[in-house]
C-alpha cells in the first residue's frame, strides 16, 4: 500500500537543456522545491536581477521554494590561501545576491584534494586538511547571519573526517544518498547522527553495471536492497528530497519509482 509522503519534492533546474528560468517554468507546477543550479560563479553565468525577479514570480504563481547549490568552481577546502580567501568572498556575494528568494539551504561542496584523498582517514594529511577546513569554514560561517542556511554535502569521502567540525559550527548538512551508495559510505549512520541538521537530502541512481558506476542516473538503477533502504527512509524523512538528475528521462524514471510507494507524486 502507498504511504503518503512526509517529505517535500524537489529537482534541478536543469531538466530541460535550457536555463534557469525555462526549467522553473516547466517544472514548477508539478514539485514544492527546485534546486537552483549555481555550478559556476562568472558574472555572466549568474543569475541576473531580472531573473532573480521572475524566480520570486514563479515562486509565488506555483507556491515554490527554493534551495541553491552554491559554486563548485571556487572552494573552501583546496587551492592556495589566497584561492581558497577569493573564493568565500564569491559564495558570499552568490547567497547575497539570492536572499531575496529566501532559499531552504544553500548546499556547499568541501572537496577534498586528490592527493589526500589518496592517504588514510587517520593520517597526518588527513588531519592538517581537516584543520584547514575548520579554519575556513568556521571565518566562513562568521560572515553569514544564519550559519545553519549552509548545508555541507557529502561527497566521496568519508563525512566522519568533516562530520565534527560541521555540527560545531552550527551549520546543517547534505546527505547525498546517491553518493554514499555508490562509495559504500554510511549515510543512514550520518542522519541518525545529525536528525536535527539535514534540511535536504540528494537522491539519483547509481548504475553498478557499468565501470565506474555511474551516479546522477535513474532511481531504477539503484540495487533493490539500496532502494529498500531508501524507501524505508523516506517513509520517516520531513525535508526535502532533490531528485539530482538532469534530463527528462532520469527524472521520468525516478519519480515512477517514487509512485511505487509514496502518494501524490507528480507525473511528467
Amino acid at each position: 500500500m502507498k504511504k503518503k509522503r512526509r517529505f517535500k519534492l524537489g529537482t534541478t533546474s536543469f531538466i530541460v537543456p535550457d536555463h534557469i528560468i525555462p526549467n522553473v517554468r516547466f517544472l514548477g507546477p508539478y514539485f514544492d522545491e527546485i534546486e537552483l543550479l549555481i555550478f559556476e560563479s562568472g558574472p555572466d553565468v549568474l543569475p541576473s536581477p531580472g531573473e532573480i525577479n521572475e524566480l520570486g514570480e514563479l515562486s509565488k504563481i506555483h507556491d515554490l521554494d527554493y534551495n541553491i547549490h552554491l559554486p563548485v568552481d571556487v572552494s573552501l577546502s583546496r587551492g592556495t590561501s589566497d584561492q581558497r580567501k577569493t573564493g568565500a568572498g564569491i559564495l558570499i556575494d552568490v547567497i547575497d545576491r539570492l536572499n531575496v528568494l529566501e532559499p531552504t539551504t544553500c548546499t556547499l561542496h568541501l572537496e577534498m584534494p586528490k592527493e589526500v584523498c589518496l592517504a588514510p582517514a587517520e593520517s597526518k594529511e588527513t588531519q592538517t586538511w581537516a584543520a584547514l577546513v575548520y579554519r575556513e569554514l568556521s571565518d566562513f560561517l562568521a560572515r553569514l547571519e544564519t550559519p545553519g542556511i549552509i548545508s555541507v554535502e557529502t561527497l566521496d569521502y568519508p563525512f566522519s573526517i568533516i562530520e565534527s567540525i560541521v555540527r560545531q559550527e552550527n551549520a546543517s548538512i547534505c546527505i547525498d544518498i546517491g553518493h554514499g551508495i555508490k562509495y559504500g559510505y554510511d549515510w543512514l549512520g550520518i542522519f541518525g547522527q545529525n536528525p536535527g541538521q539535514v534540511p535536504i537530502v540528494h537522491l539519483h541512481g547509481v548504475d553498478f553495471q557499468v565501470t565506474p558506476p555511474k551516479d546522477h542516473t535513474r532511481l531504477d538503477r539503484l540495487p533493490d536492497d539500496a532502494v529498500k533502504q531508501v524507501i524505508d527512509f523516506l517513509n520517516l524523512y520531513t525535508g526535502t528530497v532533490s531528485l539530482e538528475v538532469f534530463n527528462p528521462e532520469n527524472l521520468k524514471h525516478s519519480l515512477e519509482v517514487l509512485d511505487r510507494y509514496f502518494t501524490n507524486i507528480p507525473t511528467l
